[in-house]
């Protein structure tokens, strides 16, 4: 029980969590007045328009959102207007239509089974339910690109069904959020979704390295016991989250787990090595989370490219990868994608920094994409081999030209 008697570093360590919504935002003022002025018409009965939120990982959107409804909740309370019924949803964890609806039937206090039902029946469902209610309802969906990768068109459905809902309503409202890290995803929308999805627009820039200092400062004067934090510190983890385009969720993990490892240690200050030592240990993570998680067909298309890297082929194309991926299929009785979505699936590898894929002009003889590993070797195959579909072909040694 050693650890019990270490110096307490953290005052509150949740302030550091990405789920905390604190009470000032700094650098977002301008988004948050903007988000404001659209949703402001509940105060006056109105129904707000569809939002959607946009810009890379860590720069605020989600935390924006969750302080504009905190705050609209209190106005509403205050001027004795209906406070609206709220619903968030992650649709990375939430990744399908039918939980979709199910987690608003929920929120409007209808139960209906994990699964079984027709779509429609558990649209209907919550349709009925919220029209009993007579409020206004604003429904968060957060990482909504991943429910349009899931499937695409059921997505469509259901997202073209919420966007028209309130044509079919007469005594209640509906207004969407929409939140996502990437707006390419809208190429996968139906466009008439995309028109009544995005009837408002709001872009959330990346942080710069002083403006993380700044967002660190406000959370570790209520996070950290004061003079825990070593002279650095704070600088150093605002300057490697900038590094990863102005990642305010990453400079707070960065500061929390620096402070965890102090904590272990027993050390009764947090220093520059231990951030340097919570950066390794959170990529560790982070990778290891996203290569679990990939489905098996990307799986087997980022083992092609590992085996073609670990057996040391010189350079790396799509014919390549295309060509050891088939082989892998053949051993495993799967079938096989398209080279084109192969391809795609390169691409989505490449988004989330598991490799390097650049393309390149072949002149007369066309393009193609010159692809690498883009984090450590061993670890891919480490945890890759976990899947036991992938253990079976882990002795595959490819043909290199």
């Amino acid at each position: 029980m050693q650890f019990l008697a270490s110096p307490k570093i953290f005052k509150n360590r949740d302030v550091l969590r990405p789920t905390y919504v604190p009470d000032e935002l700094p650098h977002r003022e301008k988004q948050i007045t903007k988000v404001g002025m659209i949703l402001a018409s509940a105060l006056r009965g109105g129904t707000p328009s569809n939002i959607f939120l946009y810009g890379k990982t860590g720069t605020g959107k989600t935390v924006v959102a969750q302080y504009v409804l905190k705050h609209l909740k209190e106005k509403c309370m205050e001027f004795n207007v209906p406070v609206p019924i709220t619903s968030y949803i992650n649709c990375r964890i939430v990744d399908t239509s039918y939980r979709v609806l199910a987690h608003l039937c929920s929120d409007v206090g209808v139960s209906v089974p994990i699964t079984g039902l027709p779509t429609d029946t558990v649209y209907d469902k919550f349709r009925k339910s919220l029209d009993e209610k007579g409020q206004l309802m604003i429904i968060v969906l957060d990482e909504i690109d991943q429910l349009v990768r899931k499937n695409r068109e059921s997505a469509n459905d259901v997202l073209y069904d919420l966007t028209r809902i309130n044509s079919s309503l007469e005594n209640s409202k509906v207004s969407i959020i929409g939140i996502s890290n990437d707006l390419k995803f809208k190429d996968h929308l139906d466009p008439r979704v995309i028109s009544s999805l995005s009837e408002e627009e709001v872009v959330f820039p990346p942080y710069t390295a002083d403006e993380l200092k700044d967002i660190l400062i406000q959370r570790a004067k209520i996070g950290f016991n004061e003079g825990v934090l070593e002279y650095g510190v704070i600088n150093l983890c605002a300057a490697l989250a900038a590094r990863e385009h102005g990642d305010a969720r990453r400079a707070l993990d960065l500061l929390r787990v620096a402070g965890e490892i102090a904590e272990r240690e027993g050390s009764n200050k947090v220093t520059e090595e231990h951030v340097r030592l919570a950066q390794k240990e959170i990529e560790k993570d982070t990778v290891s989370e996203v290569l679990e998680t990939l489905p098996i067909q990307s799986k087997l298309v980022l083992f092609s490219i590992y085996l073609l890297e670990k057996h040391r082929a010189s350079e790396i194309n799509t014919g390549d990868v295309y060509a050891v991926y088939q082989d892998l299929c053949r051993c495993l009785r799967m079938d096989s994608l398209t080279q084109r979505r192969v391809s795609d699936i390169i691409n989505e590898l490449d988004m989330l920094g598991l490799v390097y894929a650049r393309v390149i002009s072949r002149g007369r003889y066309g393009r193609t994409k010159r692809i690498k590993i883009g984090v450590p070797l061993n670890l891919i195959g480490d945890i890759l081999e976990k899947d036991p579909r992938i253990k079976g072909v882990a002795d595959y040694v490819p043909r290199i030209t």
